[in-house]
């Protein structure tokens, strides 16, 4: 049985980072909690996390630079992002977008909701992987020779 899921919860406030991560491994997932933008992208430099949960008003630096840096970074490419934020504005929802936010919740998180996006991203970035494992398998059967599947 592969390992639980790693979602990386970050908010500068301790009670509503708590407060996720709890209703998180109440699921079954692991969590590593952050409290700032910077401690976030040293977690993801050190160690793969399938999701991050974050938001977006801290101080230093906010939700939407905290996605600019982690798509700097090797390992925070692919990760999906879901923006939690007290603003429901399209102009959030906009910036959100062109830094590659995949999902956003609104404060007060919604304990189905932050289900429903968590189990939906996860589900994607599996799909993903298991689409890397397919092409992987396809280039070595042609460095090999071997003839192309056919197709009905």
């Amino acid at each position: 049985m592969s390992e639980a899921p790693l979602i990386l919860v970050v908010d500068d406030d301790p009670a509503s980072c708590d407060i996720a991560a709890r209703l998180l491994e109440r699921q079954s997932y692991r969590t590593r909690r952050a409290g700032s933008g910077a401690e976030c992208l040293r977690i993801v430099e050190q160690e793969p996390v399938d999701l991050i949960l974050l938001d977006v008003m801290m101080p230093g630096m906010d939700g939407f630079e905290v996605c600019e840096a982690l798509r700097a970074l090797p390992g925070g490419r692919g990760v999906p992002v879901i923006l939690l934020t007290a603003r429901d504005d399209l102009d959030t929802r906009l910036e959100g977008m062109y830094q590659g936010v995949s999902e956003f919740l609104t404060k007060p998180i919604n304990t189905h909701e932050l289900y429903a996006r968590v189990r939906a991203q996860l589900h994607i970035v599996d799909l993903g992987r298991q689409l890397q494992t397919v092409e992987r398998n396809l280039r070595t059967l042609r460095t090999r020779g071997a003839p192309p599947p056919s197709r009905r």
